[in-house]
């Protein structure tokens, strides 16, 4: 085969409100509106693209009547070893939840062994994972 994939583009996700949601991407994930695509919004079924402040694309918001996911599909965000120890350093003024809407904390920090990562959901109640592999950068801050 021929094809090489250079990674994952974006994701696709379904929201209640597109503007609310990307909102709440921006504060907790620094994710934001993707100027060079942003006329796809102006289709109120089309999405809204975000994108990493470098402007790489990542996730397409699309207004849907939202279900409950029937599976575990979680998006899950790298982050290096500081980025993640400054992450939770904010977990108490982002207010974040689970996926049974408890509050999500330092304690609930979960060590891979060879990754760190911390779970919670969006408003909407999409999964997300913030990981790094500097293992032992937060290992020593731990």
């Amino acid at each position: 085969m021929s094809l090489h994939i250079a990674g994952i583009d974006h994701v696709h996700i379904e929201v209640a409100d597109r503007d609310a949601a990307a909102a709440w991407y921006d504060r907790v994930l620094g994710l934001q509106r993707h100027a060079g695509l942003a006329t796809w919004a102006d289709d109120p079924m089309g999405p809204l693209i975000l994108s990493t402040p470098e402007g790489t694309p990542v996730l397409s918001l699309f207004a849907r009547a939202c279900r409950p996911s029937a599976r575990d599909a979680t998006i899950a965000y790298r982050v290096s070893g500081a980025g993640f120890l400054a992450f939770l350093d904010d977990l108490a003024d982002l207010q974040l939840t689970d996926a049974n809407g408890h509050s999500v904390s330092r304690a609930d920090v979960v060590d891979h062994d060879l990754s760190w990562s911390i779970y919670f959901c969006d408003p909407d109640d999409n999964r997300i994972e913030v990981t790094t592999y500097d293992h032992k950068v937060v290992a020593a801050a731990l």
